[in-house]
């Protein structure tokens, strides 16, 4: 066993408890949400503090370990789109990949070496220097009515909302139509908020980080934007849980039609 490998050691704490695993025995039989309603499966990975901020000084940078980085990527590994705001993008450039020995086992089972990486913007410019850019993994776009945005740089689709904010429904629905059936967001809290107040997040990949804040950051979901009616809770189910020194990695799914 490397010393990699041995940092990356895990305890599965539910369902059927057993220690010292892999980290890969987080994902091991792991599969997206299906598709349904004609769109696809979507779930959002973030991390917190213990006192539930997403965010230390404007992005997650620090609130999470070595090893939930690495069970980022095997995460997006599973899925065909790995989404984030427009937000992040500016904040930290975002790399939405895998990394070379999780693109070599997806290009190995006859998938593209990355997920399609996908990000949404509203009214602002997007900065087109940004690391997202740099890959030569398909790239989706989705920008607001109004942005100034006239073209991406090669390798980018871009697509244009009817509204000044794209609707998760219409981004969705986009989707499916390029036959993309899972979505893994990345954040940020306000890209959660308004997948959640339309209904379709279907899973929630929860890494508490063993530090709390008590800062006046974002969290894992921002309240609804102004003139957005919040939804009723909803309530989850517990699928997976797991324990990495004093870091825990929380997996929930809601009930169909929940």
């Amino acid at each position: 066993m490397d010393d990699a490998h041995a940092r990356h050691r895990v305890d599965r704490l539910w369902p059927d408890p057993a220690s010292g695993l892999p980290l890969e025995a987080v994902t091991e039989r792991y599969e997206p949400p299906p598709a349904r309603d004609g769109r696809p499966g979507v779930a959002i990975n973030m991390v917190t503090s213990v006192d539930g901020r997403a965010q230390l000084d404007g992005t997650a940078e620090g609130l999470g370990s070595r090893t939930d980085r690495r069970l980022m990527r095997l995460y997006r590994a599973a899925f065909e789109a790995v989404g984030s705001g427009a937000g992040t993008l500016r904040a930290t450039g975002i790399w939405l990949r895998v990394g070379d020995a999780l693109a070599a086992r997806r290009e190995a089972e006859g998938k593209p070496r990355n997920p399609i990486g996908v990000v949404i913007a509203g009214s602002h410019a997007v900065p087109t220097d940004a690391t997202w850019f740099d890959g030569d993994e398909r790239r989706i776009l989705v920008v607001g009515r109004d942005n100034p945005m006239t073209g991406a740089p090669p390798g980018t689709e871009l697509l244009r909302a009817p509204t000044p904010t794209p609707d998760p429904v219409w981004v969705l629905d986009r989707l499916a139509e390029r036959e993309i059936a899972s979505l893994l967001l990345e954040g940020g809290p306000h890209v959660n908020a308004a997948f959640l107040s339309a209904g379709l997040i279907d899973e929630i990949m929860w890494t508490v980080g063993a530090l709390v804040t008590g800062a006046d950051a974002l969290p894992m979901i921002a309240a609804p934007s102004s003139g957005i009616a919040p939804r009723p809770p909803r309530r989850l189910r517990l699928a997976a849980a797991h324990r990495h020194d004093d870091e825990l990695f929380l997996r929930y799914r809601f009930d169909e039609g929940g």
